[in-house]
């Protein structure tokens, strides 16, 4: 599947030359804008793999519609700019901001700047979808651990009578065990 990409560039002439050098490697260019505000919206339309956001555009600039998207939407934005300055660098440091181009942009540093993006968002989204499963696993476990506490106190059962006890009760209903905890939990509180 084409690698859905966003390009936000107040220069038409920039732009356009942008979308070709991405269509000719296979990426798909979902919306083009002029402008922070144009930006925003079709951030919000097309929910691209990449937004390639230029810093300095009218009404509101890269950075501040790069905050606003960040605060709304997990898309990773590659900026654009005419300045390599430090201060523009270090404005640039947000977390959905996976890298920094300066132009003028050619296809030899646009296409690898790019793909390590979108590479390095990718493993993002795989992080942060492994650090929400061990959450909701640690949760689980959490009211496990409570029922089978409830359980031994309401019922006098030493631990392994306890997990038995859910684990066959589990087992027979066929439920999970976090199902059968949530029932305990309920009838102990």
């Amino acid at each position: 599947m084409k690698k859905k990409i966003l390009i936000a560039e107040d220069e038409s002439i920039i732009r356009m030359d942008i979308k070709l050098m991405l269509q000719d490697h296979g990426y798909e260019v979902v919306g083009e804008a002029g402008d922070g505000d144009k930006a925003i919206e079709l951030a919000f339309l097309h929910k691209p793999d990449l937004i390639l956001m230029d810093i300095k555009m009218p009404k509101i600039n890269g950075l501040q519609a790069s905050k606003i998207i960040a605060n709304q939407l997990d898309l990773p934005i590659l900026i654009i700019t005419a300045y390599s300055q430090k201060e523009f660098v270090e404005k640039a440091q947000q977390d959905n901001i996976v890298g920094y181009l300066v132009k003028p942009i050619s296809e030899a540093n646009l296409i690898p700047a790019v793909e390590i993006a979108l590479h390095q968002s990718d493993k993002a989204k795989r992080l942060k979808q492994e650090v929400l499963h061990a959450q909701q696993e640690i949760e689980k476990r959490k009211t496990i651990e409570r029922a089978k506490g409830m359980l031994m106190q309401a019922e006098e059962l030493t631990e392994p009578e306890a997990f038995k006890r859910l684990r066959e009760s589990s087992m027979s209903r066929q439920m999970t065990m976090e199902s059968v905890a949530q029932e305990i939990i309920l009838k102990y509180k």
